[in-house]
């Protein structure tokens, strides 16, 4: 796919209530450019406070989905203050997905990289082409992938994360499904209607029970057992105090009509 120069960096384009943003380096592979990470963090931005969007979707241009930090760019610089700079934005920005009240479904046509499989790890959902293949490759260009680590670590646990970060082997979308690094995977031909499909349901689910529920889930994750069960006990029973909750399962029990949602 050929792109000029000027065209942005980054895409967005709402179809009814899903917001789609598109990766669009694809003469770079979709490296992670200081530029491409503060696009996303732009839109993130933009996005926590859009009460009409109810899913995002990110998708990629080109032969990669991301091939993770742009290496032309780390090497023109040598000092740890460019460096940490450009990983603490990356990392600011990874975090707003976890914080987005909007479920986020990556959406891998290709291979995913370093950085770019960090970017899969962090979103909420991933539907994967039954082509696309993932690693954290850093350590063969002699760098642990420290921050990829973070999320891959989350997602597929520790001895299958230290697997990929000490031998930067690819894995595939099989295995990547069976350890939880994706959610789904289709094939390349039904990658765009699987996804869209996805999203549209999440979308047509109560917004507040969905963000809130979001955030609590993200949270609980992060704690022991018990005081899982104390978040989220508690939540249930503020969530069931709600007009959505009590209004859907009045129509479960009396076999009424799904009702209108009301939250926000």
């Amino acid at each position: 796919m050929s792109i000029t120069p000027n065209e942005p960096v980054l895409l967005r384009r709402d179809e009814d209530r899903i917001a789609i943003l598109t990766l669009n380096r694809p003469q770079a592979m979709n490296a992670l450019s200081g530029e491409l990470i503060d696009a996303l963090q732009a839109e993130f931005d933009r996005l926590a406070v859009d009460h009409a969007v109810r899913c995002v979707i990110i998708e990629a241009t080109g032969r990669a989905f991301s091939t993770g930090h742009d290496l032309r760019e780390v090497a023109g610089r040598k000092d740890y203050a460019f460096h940490h700079d450009l990983l603490t934005r990356c990392s600011a920005m990874m975090l707003s997905i976890h914080r987005l009240p909007q479920p986020v479904i990556a959406k891998v046509h290709a291979m995913a990289t370093a950085a770019g499989c960090q970017l899969v790890a962090a979103c909420d959902l991933a539907v994967a082409s039954s082509e696309a293949t993932f690693a954290t490759s850093g350590i063969t260009n002699g760098l642990f992938c420290g921050t990829p680590s973070v999320t891959v670590g989350r997602n597929v646990g520790q001895k299958r994360a230290l697997d990929m970060l000490f031998t930067g082997q690819f894995v595939d979308a099989t295995a990547a499904l069976r350890d939880g690094l994706v959610s789904r995977v289709a094939s390349p031909e039904e990658l765009d209607k699987e996804t869209m499909a996805l999203a549209e349901r999440i979308a047509a689910q109560p917004p507040q029970q969905i963000a809130s529920g979001k955030a609590m889930f993200h949270k609980h994750m992060e704690m022991n057992i018990e005081q899982a069960y104390a978040l989220a006990t508690e939540f249930m029973a503020g969530a069931l105090q709600s007009e959505d909750a009590q209004a859907g399962i009045d129509a479960f029990v009396n076999k009424k009509p799904r009702p209108e949602w009301k939250g926000k």
